[in-house]
């Protein structure tokens, strides 16, 4: 008895319509255009591919197309919520478009996601969504002669691709002309490395409305971070903790809700009241931060309509073949709750 196991063999779709009893275009209309198919005729055609097991060869299809019937999203960091709502928003329009998603972590190196990018464009995937370590990056112009690729929660300084962001100035002027209506004169930002994008426009938003409501900067400290993770935030708050009541800032703005989560747990195993001694306004509105042991405000970010628009307009440069590049910009709010109104306040 031979011991190798029997390869299935594979049905074709010529055993189809012959057990069916139509002509092999009328499967493939069957297939691929059922509405070009009169219903008693498709369900005979349906019938036989029930019976035979017949499983079409999605990777012969997808050669002679020329492109895959898969999306793909490189995002930045697969242990921040931020990105996994925002692969839920694409995965939602993918499936409206009969695609499937395949995910890809770049964990912030750009060496891993240049592999994650040459690997999607030998796959030829029908386009790629990313959120790039660097927008500017002259590899993702190479991708992108090849493959639509559409920019998530970053923008490019050159324009050269459709990008889908958030006005994170804005944002940043959102925190801190809330911490400034609560009477705080003295505030901590806390987020980085300087490198990132939105770290520097969200700061750049909160020396604005420090500005203009006249404080003296040198009250606006900037607590630089290795990174956005709870464990950054862990440290930043035992150095807030460490310092004097009289040296100590009265609030902090956080870079994101990461950030401000171990910041918040650290304060208050330190001792530190929160709002009363500490005031904590986070970034992106996670579905943690309203669920921390003192819910969180934070400045929202449509997650879920970030990657949606994403994922309509890489599939609109996919389909059109003189496509003029979009640069669609959300805006964000402030969602107040209890870490900045205190008990004494209503929060939602």
């Amino acid at each position: 008895m031979d011991k190798k196991a029997k390869e299935p063999r594979e049905v074709s779709v010529r055993e189809v319509a012959a057990r069916a009893g139509v002509s092999l275009g009328t499967v493939s209309n069957t297939l691929n255009r059922p509405h070009m198919v009169s219903p008693a005729t498709r369900a005979r055609v349906e019938q036989a591919v029930l019976d035979l097991g017949f499983v079409r060869n999605e990777s012969a299809r997808q050669l002679k197309s020329g492109r895959s019937r898969m999306l793909a999203y490189v995002m930045l960091d697969a242990t921040n919520p931020f990105f996994t709502d925002v692969a839920q928003g694409i995965e939602l329009a993918a499936e409206r478009a009969d695609l499937a998603l395949v995910i890809c972590n770049s964990d912030g190196r750009e060496s891993r996601e240049q592999t994650h990018l040459e690997l999607l464009r030998q796959q030829r995937v029908h386009g790629i969504l990313i959120t790039p370590v660097d927008p500017d990056g002259d590899y993702l112009h190479e991708v992108s002669r090849s493959t639509p690729l559409v920019i998530v929660d970053r923008t490019s300084k050159a324009h050269s691709f459709c990008s889908v962001a958030v006005d994170d100035v804005l944002g940043g002027r959102l925190a801190l002309e809330h911490l400034i209506d609560r009477g705080h004169s003295k505030v901590a930002f806390v987020g980085g490395p300087a490198s990132i994008g939105q770290v520097a426009d969200r700061l750049e938003g909160a020396r604005q409305a420090w500005s203009q409501a006249g404080l003296p900067p040198a009250d606006l400290t900037w607590m630089t971070s290795p990174a956005l993770s709870v464990v950054a935030g862990t440290a930043a708050g035992q150095r807030l903790a460490g310092m004097s009541a009289r040296r100590r800032p009265t609030a902090a703005f956080c870079a994101n809700d990461l950030l401000a989560l171990g910041l918040l747990q650290q304060s208050i195993a330190s001792g530190l009241r929160v709002p009363d001694d500490l005031g904590i306004v986070g970034y992106d509105d996670i579905e943690f931060a309203a669920a921390a042991a003192v819910p969180l405000t934070s400045v929202r970010q449509p997650r879920r309509k970030l990657g949606d628009k994403a994922a309509e307009l890489v599939m609109l440069e996919a389909s059109e073949l003189n496509h003029q590049h979009e640069h669609i910009m959300f805006v964000p709010e402030l969602v107040a709750r209890a870490s900045t109104l205190g008990s004494s306040y209503s929060y939602r």
